[in-house]
């Protein structure tokens, strides 16, 4: 395994990061923690990525979620200090005013919610889930320097932020005395690459934050699983989850056909060639992968 650090920090992450959306549906709880520690014993994959609503299929907008990260703290027993471990908040997980967005409140409620389910007293990584229009960055920003401060966060980090929101928030950083974030996760493929042409991965190089993508696979469409004309795979993404997936074109299977004709020319997979066509992009340290079974993570480890 390759590893990098976090930026800013002695925090050593693989250059793979194990997503955990699916931990609970489709990926049940035991065969969920058998992965994560396959991933760590077998690949030296140690970088965990998880938040505050994932439950799997079973999510709808607004569930409490947490079932994700009830499973990490199996996984993790006994074993924290091996694991890299992020989680998220900002997403709606209740009724109430601190189950959504990033307001002081809601850091510290959500947090604190999210260690006991993690069975743990830290996380190495926490995210801002998304942006939060009703929150000044300089609230958010003190908010997160008080956990810093306090051991519970060790580093962080937004995801789904555009360039503008990142670089305000940075700034409120510096205004604050604030260690300023140091990670950003955004949605980038082959099939998706506004994060290179809105300008956020060049933002983040400025502001020297690392990059994680996530959808490096685009919910299966880069392994070369679906086909046209064919039935979704049973098992599979589009079976399961459509409303999870946007249609597939006829540009995208042209795309498609191109990305796999490439991955045939260098002797590997369509997903190694996605995920190696990810993680060499700008600011890129690590990037996720969200698989169900052992084998698909062992793919993946082939494309570094």
């Amino acid at each position: 395994m390759q590893y990098m650090h976090i930026p800013g920090t002695d925090i050593r992450i693989s250059r793979l990061c194990l997503g955990t959306m699916t931990f609970g549906s489709p990926v049940a709880q035991e065969d969920a923690v058998r992965l994560t520690r396959y991933a760590l014993d077998e690949h030296g994959i140690n970088f965990v990525d998880t938040a505050n609503m994932y439950e799997g299929y079973r999510r709808v907008a607004g569930s409490a979620g947490g079932v994700a990260e009830e499973i990490l703290g199996r996984a993790m027993q006994g074993r924290r200090g091996e694991f890299v471990l992020a989680t998220k908040v900002g997403m709606k997980v209740g009724p109430l005013p601190e189950d959504e967005n990033t307001s002081p409140d809601a850091i510290r409620v959500q947090l604190r919610r999210s260690l006991r389910r993690l069975a743990t007293d830290y996380v190495d990584l926490y995210y801002l889930h998304r942006y939060d229009p009703h929150t000044p960055p300089h609230d958010i920003v003190r908010a997160i320097g008080r956990e810093l401060a306090a051991g519970t966060v060790r580093a962080w980090g937004v995801s789904n932020y555009t360039a503008g929101q990142l670089e305000a928030l940075a700034q409120a950083a510096r205004d604050e005395g604030v260690a300023p974030p140091a990670m950003c996760q955004p949605a980038l493929s082959l099939l998706n690459t506004a994060a290179m042409t809105d300008g956020l991965l060049s933002c983040c190089e400025r502001e020297h934050v690392g990059v994680v993508p996530y959808q490096v696979l685009q919910g299966g469409l880069l392994t070369g699983k679906y086909r046209r004309g064919q039935d979704a795979p049973e098992g599979s993404r589009m079976a399961e989850k459509p409303d999870w997936m946007k249609p597939v074109t006829d540009e995208t299977h042209a795309l498609l056909a191109r990305c796999e004709e490439a991955a045939g020319r260098e002797g590997i997979s369509m997903a190694q060639y996605a995920l190696r066509w990810a993680l060499r992009q700008q600011a890129v340290v690590s990037a996720l992968v969200g698989v169900k079974r052992p084998d698909q993570l062992d793919e993946a480890v082939g494309a570094l």
